[in-house]
């Protein structure tokens, strides 16, 4: 037993002097306080239900501990993660930020987050066909004037969250500028939808023609 514990005295006396100061210079490193910005994430989104409120894309985590790990805080890729295994209908859910949601360093503890809570509300998922409307710019010459104008496709498809869908009537091309058009005169144009919770499910664009005839 004695020779067990006199083997590498040298050495066990060494280590045990250098975590001695790795010790005294963590135990005497000030504790500071911090706030970063980090973004949040979302895991097991549900498939048939979409958000039709805001979606936050960051929230201000502060945080404390030893000087040196918070000079680190901001490399260490932390993130809020939220889960929504749970939602399985449509509804409102208010989530809370815990410590549970955040992959914060060992050392360091949280104080607080803003919000403290993210709330969202689930709508069930919709899709709808939509005509497009193709506004007119500019003008002809004098002697033309607008014969017909023909969209392909005439409708287009959208998605998003239920009430949104339902509320939606028509979408709307960039303008077909007439400005010194003088012949039938085809165009491809981007199409929008002004509330921004839709999506196109088909790809937003329309081709144009306008056949255009001389004022007797």
């Amino acid at each position: 037993m004695k020779d067990l514990l006199t083997r590498n005295l040298g050495w066990k006396l060494l280590s045990l002097v250098a975590a001695f100061f790795v010790w005294l210079s963590v135990a005497s490193e000030p504790e500071l306080a911090t706030i970063v910005s980090v973004p949040v994430e979302y895991r097991n989104y549900p498939t048939n239900l979409d958000i039709s409120s805001d979606i936050a894309s960051t929230i201000r985590v502060e945080a404390r501990g030893p000087a040196r790990q918070l000079r680190t805080l901001t490399d260490a890729r932390i993130a809020a993660v939220i889960d929504f295994a749970s939602v399985q209908a449509p509804g409102e859910r208010t989530f809370t930020l815990t410590t549970n949601e955040l992959n914060l360093p060992r050392g360091i503890d949280l104080m607080r987050t803003v919000p403290a809570q993210l709330r969202f509300k689930f709508e069930n998922r919709m899709t709808k066909t939509l005509p497009v409307d193709v506004p007119l710019s500019g003008s002809l010459p004098s002697e033309f004037t607008v014969q017909q104008k023909d969209v392909e496709p005439s409708q287009l498809e959208i998605g998003g969250p239920e009430s949104h869908v339902l509320a939606a009537r028509r979408l709307i091309s960039d303008p077909f500028d007439l400005t010194g058009v003088t012949s039938d005169t085809e165009k491809t144009l981007s199409v929008y939808a002004s509330d921004p919770e839709l999506r196109f499910l088909t790809p937003p664009r329309v081709t144009v023609r306008v056949r255009v005839q001389r004022v007797p």
